[in-house]
């Protein structure tokens, strides 16, 4: 019976442990910042590794009052990029915790 305690303490440490990294991983990858680009980098996105935008440079010359829909394009695929950037930094490093659980 003692044995069986023993390996559920065990368990518990372990699981406190990786659970100690999981939150010092997920704030480093917080602390990050990602760049997102468009077509020849006329638009540039950049993001905090929790998805927060911190900021958005957009070329002058790109800026055509007649075509306000390429601008518009433009922003939203520099923002995509850079949330797909976050989305695979996130899966490289948090995915070894949740590989295998159900809903992850």
């Amino acid at each position: 019976m003692m044995r069986g305690m023993g390996n559920m303490q065990g368990m518990m440490k372990q699981m406190q442990k990786m659970q100690k990294e999981m939150v010092k991983e997920q704030e480093a990858l917080n602390g990050k910042e990602f760049l997102g680009e468009a077509t020849n980098g006329y638009v540039k996105a950049r993001f905090t590794g929790d998805r927060k935008m911190i900021g958005i440079d957009i070329a002058e010359a790109i800026i055509d009052p007649e075509d306000p829909e390429m601008l518009q394009d433009l922003i939203t695929m520099a923002v995509n990029d850079a949330l797909s950037k976050i989305e695979g930094e996130t899966e490289r490093t948090m995915g070894k915790y949740t590989k295998g659980l159900p809903g992850f």
